[in-house]
């Protein structure tokens, strides 16, 4: 039990990364559903949640699918790189990259026609020498020791 001990770190970066998530989810999407929902029918209009092409719904939805495919090659590096290589480091890269991703909706902006690529790529290019560098290392470790 205490050789699991070693592991405390990348378990609440585990945890954080799906608190995260879930906030995402159950937060910022279902928020703006709601909220727009409530707006279309102020307006006398009928809100289409899944055909409809309305730019804050796009930007919520987004927000969550991006963070949800990027899940999985975070989270097997994170944990490979744990096993493999160093539970400290892959605590402190995964926390970065949890931070980061936190980051992402804000950069992303509320409206899809005003996404700037350049703000979200702040996010985004970061995030992706994360995966590689724990991937990368943990294939190293793997195959070279």
């Amino acid at each position: 039990m205490q050789d699991l001990a070693r592991l405390h770190g990348p378990v609440v970066v585990t945890v954080a990364y799906f608190l995260l998530w879930y906030s995402l989810l159950f937060g910022l999407q279902t928020r703006t559903k709601y909220r727009l929902k409530a707006r279309y029918e102020k307006e006398g209009k009928v809100f289409d949640r899944y055909f409809g092409q309305d730019e804050e719904m796009l930007a919520a939805d987004r927000a969550v699918a991006n963070t949800q495919e990027q899940m999985g090659p975070f989270l097997v590096s994170l944990w490979m790189f744990a096993i493999f290589v160093s539970p400290t480091h892959a605590t402190r890269l995964g926390a970065a990259y949890v931070v980061l991703r936190a980051i992402y909706p804000f950069l992303l902006g509320g409206r899809v026609s005003k996404v700037q690529s350049k703000r979200v790529a702040l996010v985004t290019f970061p995030c992706y020498a994360i995966v590689f560098t724990l991937l990368g290392g943990a294939a190293w470790a793997a195959l070279v020791e």
